[in-house]
């Protein structure tokens, strides 16, 4: 029996599916649903409200984009293989390959692990505390789990568009309905909206979902800049509406007067996009060109420049604000002519100019080639295919990379971030990813230009190949005549790459070499890294494993060739407890250990003092002794004074607490003396906000050495301040000292 809480929504749905919808079509919609119904018959949301209406919201928001009725079919049935008995073999047998392979393409995104379902779906046991399902071969942080959910989606979007589109219209009623969550975990889901979804549907093109996951999402992140934009807006609305209609009117007699057809509308606004221009020009609210915007569309494209010359000779154009997105469209097929005037009353105005098929395209993105064909139209098939292969191409390189952070750090740089736009000498554009340098660029030319580049010219002058390039730079690579890459390219410390896809090719030329050669050549980084940190011994089998592989030779022959990252190494061994010692241990001897990190079992609180016999430092096994009047005293273990104790009653359990310290560790910089040398050195440390607690500086024949006593973290902000001095001008080398 349906719920009158089904029915409703169902109704909406039924109404808005495409005219152009066939019985068959219809009747396949129906079938989606009933099967939907009984398979989520008993599971409900966090809301209370029966869990169908999930899967209709899904399927509704995918018929607003007008996609074939096996997407909404599949929209339906999204979450039965993850959520309920069904199997791909059942959905297959009742709806055909193209429904299972579509269900299937959303499953293994949330099945691999069930991060997003686990916090945003009630599980069928109705406990809705249980930890998501995570395959034994994944590490077991959630940031791994996360990542490598992240990893399937996008694979996804060059196999097939559709199957991201269902993930979108899910991610979109999740956030719909997110106020139902825990706090904490609100926060995180529109964290990772904000930082991938929108910027995914951004990449398809499709503003209608782009603009509300983005603005959804600013809510929670940023309750508070959220309320005030909103408030601001609020309150100007009716005289900016009474504003805009007066605009409006002046605009469509001004432009029939010079014969020129238009449809005028004012543009909508959303909180995140002023927010986010806000910050970019560094302005107050009211200090926006566009809190008063409006829209024009026009038969084509020779009327949307007519017009733009009717506005620009009625009103004065503001420096600056002037876009051509049809000569240039965006990276995402973007096509429009944006730009501010001051209109009469002295205030600016933005106004955009498109065409009613740009219209549809910056709306709908890469979907509205199925609205096209609602009318009839095969003018967009053109359009979809080079979007599909757009998306096909940037996913090329990305299946060769294995480790799930590193891939979606690849998309974050190379997809979603702000472009630039670089020339050749020839004067060619390249587009490239915002902080992109010279190496990027020689790579997005061509592989070869890529491996031997040594220098680049900018603008004609030298630059280091670590600069960052700016929209109009004029790049010219300086090359060898053969040889390729260095592994220091792959160094992120260095940032000498930026873009997954010049990594990406760096570790293929790399690959080519033998495995005897990786090997050794894996063997010695390692090697080098480590005695520059100080530390001489490791447990290079316990390692591989932790890091996935089955013996320390795989490990080195991976870091050879470039699928491991020194960086990875680090920040694993980091975090084993044993290396942790040794940053405790080989502090100087002179430091004194605040008892605030002593924790004492059962007597929190409870006065303690570091022994002067033994002085343990963080990382020592410990015991406490309890004196007359003075707490506690906290020893070593292996302490004379404790092993000879007969008071045995007297000690006490302790334990180090979990209060995050720094440890002060010498360090030993040899250079070639220059002017300024120390200086550089100190403001380095400064950005890295790192302590100097020491600092010596003796010159002997032109070579300074450099000694310092620094306080860091753990060993990976050591190996990137220790990397980050090595590159600094005539520096020879940069270690630590270890006592004795």
């Amino acid at each position: 029996m349906k719920s009158s809480q089904s029915t409703i929504p169902l109704e909406k749905l039924l109404e808005q599916l495409p005219e152009n919808y066939t019985i068959t079509d219809r009747e396949l919609v129906m079938r989606a649903y009933n099967f939907a119904r009984d398979a989520h018959h008993e599971q409900k949301r966090h809301s209370g409200e029966p869990y169908i209406n999930h899967c209709i919201a899904v399927a509704n928001i995918l018929g607003e984009l007008k996609v074939p009725s096996d997407v909404i079919a599949a929209g339906l049935l999204h979450d039965t293989v993850e959520d309920t008995p069904v199997t791909l073999g059942d959905l297959r047998r009742e709806f055909g390959d193209t429904v299972k392979i579509l269900v299937d393409g959303v499953t293994k995104l949330s099945h691999l692990p069930r991060v997003s379902r686990g916090d945003q779906h009630a599980e069928n046991n109705g406990d809705e505390t249980e930890e998501p399902f995570v395959e034994p071969a994944l590490l077991g942080r959630k940031e791994d789990m996360i990542s490598e959910t992240l990893r399937k989606t996008f694979l996804a979007m060059g196999e097939d568009v559709r199957v991201v589109l269902i993930k979108l219209a899910d991610r979109l009623h999740n956030m719909r309905t997110l106020g139902h969550m825990p706090e904490h975990k609100r926060k995180r889901i529109a964290k990772e909206t904000l930082d991938i979804f929108a910027p995914l549907a951004n990449r398809l093109g499709i503003w209608q979902l782009k603009w509300e996951l983005e603005d959804l999402s600013f809510r929670y992140v940023n309750p508070e800049k959220y309320k005030e934009i909103a408030e601001q807006l609020a309150e100007r609305r009716p005289d900016r509406e009474a504003q805009l209609e007066t605009i409006k009117e002046n605009l469509v007699k001004l432009l029939a007067k010079n014969n020129i057809q238009s449809e005028i509308s004012g543009r909508p606004k959303h909180i995140y996009s002023i927010y986010k221009k806000m910050q970019k020009k560094d302005k107050a609210f009211n200090m926006l060109y566009d809190v008063r915007a409006v829209r024009l569309i026009v038969p084509d494209v020779p009327s949307c420049y007519a017009a733009l010359g009717v506005i620009h000779t009625t009103w004065r154009p503001i420096p600056g604000e002037f876009d051509d997105y049809i000569a240039a469209p965006k990276d995402n097929f973007y096509q429009s002519l944006h730009t501010a005037v001051v209109y009469d009353d002295r205030r600016p105005l933005e106004v955009q100019i498109r065409t009613q098929e740009m219209h549809l395209n910056a709306e709908y993105g890469i979907a509205a080639h199925w609205r096209y064909k609602e009318g009839g139209s095969k003018l967009s098939d053109k359009n979809f295919e080079q979007r599909i292969n757009s998306l096909r191409s940037m996913m090329e390189w990305r299946s060769d990379v294995k480790d799930a952070a590193e891939f979606v750090e690849s998309m974050r740089t190379d997809v979603f971030q702000d472009r630039v736009y670089i020339f050749t000498p020839r004067g060619d554009i390249i587009d490239l990813p915002a902080g992109s340098t010279p190496i990027d660029f020689a790579y997005h030319v061509h592989t070869d230009i890529g491996h031997r580049c040594r220098g680049a010219r900018v603008n004609g002058k030298l630059v280091p190949l670590y600069q960052e390039l700016k929209t109009g730079d004029q790049v010219e690579v300086l090359t060898a005549k053969r040889g390729g890459p260095s592994r220091d390219w792959l160094n992120p410390n260095l940032g000498l790459v930026r873009t997954g896809r010049a990594r990406s090719k760096i570790k293929v030329w790399f690959k080519k070499l033998e495995d005897e050669q990786n090997l050794a050549q894996g063997r010695s980084t390692l090697e080098r890294e480590l005695q520059r940190l100080g530390i001489t011994e490791l447990n290079f089998e316990k390692l591989a494993r932790e890091l996935g592989f089955k013996i320390p030779d795989e490990m080195f022959i991976a870091l050879g060739n470039g699928d491991l990252s020194i960086s990875k190494i680090i920040r694993e061994f980091s975090e084993d407890e044993e290396v942790k010692d040794i940053l405790a241990v080989n502090a100087p001897a002179t430091e004194t250990t605040s008892t605030d990190i002593i924790e004492v079992v059962g007597l929190k609180g409870m006065l303690s003092n570091v022994a002067r016999c033994c002085n343990p430092m963080p990382g020592d096994q410990i015991v406490g002794f309890v004196t007359r009047g003075r707490g506690a005293t906290i020893h070593r273990q292996d302490c004379p004074n404790i092993l000879k104790t007969k008071d045995r009653e007297r000690l006490l359990q302790v334990g180090w607490g979990h209060v995050e310290r720094t440890f002060p560790i010498p360090v030993k910089v040899k250079a070639y003396d220059r002017q300024g040398l120390m200086g550089d050195v100190s403001t380095l440390l400064a950005d890295e906000n790192i302590n100097i607690v020491n600092v010596s500086v003796n010159v002997n024949r032109s070579i300074a050495d450099l000694r310092l006593i620094i306080e860091v973290r753990d060993f990976t902000q050591l190996s990137r301040i220790l990397t980050r001095i090595e590159n600094l001008p005539n520096v020879m080398e940069a270690h630590r000292v270890n006592p004795g």
